[in-house]
């Protein structure tokens, strides 16, 4: 919609204030608040104490209207509409520059978003090739789709894809230099007989539990699921063993006698 902006639409006994309000394109109440701080009054009175603006007054009120457009606040907009034209200058230059500035922060945001977008669609955000390179031989892009339309809907889902999208390659690279360090750390715990329950395995199962906070919070509850799998997926128990013979049974021991410890009972666990 469309609103006059000339002054010669203002009769020459002014215009009422919804009359004003109308040529300038705000409400009634708009201009009764700039009245009231002082930004843009009427210069006249009916005889019935009624506001009326003349001309000159239609066209502060336009003014003032085209800095709010722009983002200016009211306090600043009084000081540009009576400022000698340097100072205005330099006013309007911050101003420009906050804007600029705001629109850059918009920006970001924006990005940050298509990369959230794209990351629950797809999980972690690199090229194939990048991610067979930082996840290994055995590592298959497509499990990010199969576990899409598995998981999709759950709130690990969303935060593994919240997580995944703040992530660059270097971070990838730290979580699994990580990943190694621990698996090494297993390996030689069951090559020196650590017993599941003992202080040495609880607390690498709490490293490993949190090992899985670079995907999503994982309870203990939680873990006796994931270690479950370690013995009953095939691929699974394949990529343990493979670290270490018989990882996987021990490993899934080891977190069930962590999770007993912080009382939940591996038998009744749930993903909760």
């Amino acid at each position: 919609m469309t609103h006059r902006s000339r002054t010669d639409a203002v009769p020459p006994d002014g215009l009422t204030v919804g009359g004003a309000a109308s040529v300038v394109g705000v409400t009634v109440r708009t201009l009764h608040h700039w009245d009231e701080v002082g930004l843009a009054g009427p210069s006249q009175r009916t005889s019935g104490g009624h506001r009326l603006y003349d001309a000159a007054d239609v066209a502060r009120l336009h003014r003032v209207r085209l800095y709010r457009e722009l983002g200016v606040p009211l306090a600043d907009i009084a000081e540009l509409l009576d400022a000698p034209t340097e100072d205005a200058e330099q006013s309007l230059t911050r101003q420009r520059d906050r804007v600029r500035e705001h629109i850059a922060r918009l920006e970001r945001s924006a990005d940050a978003l298509d990369r959230l977008i794209e990351a629950r669609r797809s999980g972690i955000l690199l090229p194939p090739d990048e991610q067979v390179a930082i996840f290994g031989t055995t590592w298959q892009p497509s499990r990010q789709l199969e576990a899409r339309e598995r998981w999709g809907d759950s709130e690990q889902w969303a935060q593994y894809a919240e997580r995944a999208a703040d992530r660059s390659p270097e971070d990838w690279r730290r979580v699994m230099a990580d990943l190694e360090v621990l698996h090494t750390d297993l390996a030689k715990a069951l090559r020196d007989g650590v017993p599941p329950g003992s202080g040495r395995a609880n607390a690498l199962a709490e490293r490993h539990r949190a090992s899985m906070g670079a995907y999503f919070d994982c309870t203990h509850s939680m873990h006796v699921l994931v270690a479950r799998s370690y013995t009953e997926d095939p691929g699974f128990r394949s990529f343990y063993d493979d670290v270490e013979q018989g990882l996987a049974e021990w490993l899934r021991a080891v977190v069930d006698a962590n999770a007993l410890a912080n009382g939940v009972d591996p038998e009744t666990a749930t993903w909760t």
